[in-house]
């Protein structure tokens, strides 16, 4: 490879990643393009395997990316993140209306066996109005949350924990601090990544479950009237929205042995799953899934996507300098 063309090349990349003035993105490509080189402008360095030559690169400007675009870049974050952990909050005692509930009716592709309004406030759904048609009767049952009760959904609070983590390692590099190599910003960059990675994949990933795991949970003890014995039903996001799955079951015969298939963790369990539960055996009848879209959820995920793909930009314009320095022709 040719260094004048190795130059044009490097340059056109740095002015694509703007991490400094166009002005100065210029006059370094229009030194190193030139076709005439002077020594000031090459180094010829003796090595034990041979001569090689690399081009003296002025340091102001990765100076200025390390002082200046760096903390341009973590403040946005740190803006991006602090309206994202906002959203996910819980309501502060004698600062309840900081964050408003919101109710989103949920929507069915049944036949309207399940019909419910989900009352939502950050992390918490503090009420939940559901109505069931039973397969068998053709009845409607009607549950509501004990006044007493809020469900705390694990996969918002586990993201907005996430969240406060990221932002708390930004915190520790205020405008003050000084990074002093491109490594430094990179390991930074990586752990503040892992921990959106992580949010995002939580609000992304929803947790398999056992139904003997959704039998006994604390969720069926939210109700009133109390959920009876053949149905359980389970909440659950999935992106940026909030599910509900209602199963009803059927007892299975105390000496049913052939074809026992106990199921294993699922998001979403289908008819015919069966488990043991108190040394009685269940199968899985009717299964209903609704769900309704949450806006803040889809804005937050959103933001997450911006700031990963902030962190990989700074680290990829580190990058373009370390192959800067790196570079050997030979």
């Amino acid at each position: 490879m040719v260094v004048g063309a190795w130059c044009t090349d490097l340059c056109q990349e740095l002015q694509s990643y703007w991490v400094f003035p166009h002005s100065t993105v210029s006059c370094v490509y229009q030194e190193w393009s030139t076709t005439q080189r002077t020594s000031s402008q090459l180094v010829t360095t003796v090595g034990s395997t041979g001569v090689h030559m690399g081009v003296s690169i002025p340091e102001e400007e990765f100076n200025w990316l390390l002082k200046e675009e760096v903390h341009a870049v973590l403040k946005q974050l740190q803006d991006i993140l602090k309206e994202a952990s906002r959203r996910f909050s819980i309501p502060t005692p004698g600062l309840e209306n900081q964050l408003k509930q919101e109710n989103f009716i949920l929507g069915s592709s049944t036949m309207d066996q399940v019909k419910g309004v989900l009352t939502l406030q950050g992390e918490a759904l503090t009420q939940a109005d559901i109505n069931l048609k039973t397969a068998k009767s053709n009845q409607v049952m009607h549950f509501t949350f004990r006044d007493d009760k809020h469900w705390k959904l694990q996969q918002i609070q586990d993201a907005r924990n996430h969240v406060n983590q990221a932002l708390q390692l930004l915190s520790g590099r205020d405008e003050s601090y000084h990074f002093k190599t491109g490594a430094e910003v990179n390991k930074l960059m990586d752990a503040v990544m892992l921990q959106l990675t992580r949010a995002r994949n939580r609000l992304t990933t929803p947790a398999a479950m056992t139904l003997p795991e959704l039998a006994t949970s604390g969720l069926m003890k939210m109700f009133t009237p109390p959920m009876p014995g053949d149905v359980m039903v389970n909440f659950y996001i999935n992106l940026s929205k909030l599910c509900l799955t209602v199963y009803q079951l059927h007892a299975m015969q105390p000496n049913t042995t052939k074809n026992f298939k106990p199921s294993g963790s699922s998001v979403l369990h289908n008819p015919g799953a069966m488990f043991e539960l108190n040394n009685a055996k269940f199968e899985v009848s009717q299964v209903h899934k609704v769900e309704c879209v949450v806006p803040w959820l889809n804005n937050t995920l959103i933001f997450f996507t911006i700031s990963l793909q902030l962190c990989q930009q700074l680290k990829d314009k580190i990058s373009v300098f370390s192959s800067f320095w790196n570079y050997r022709p030979f």
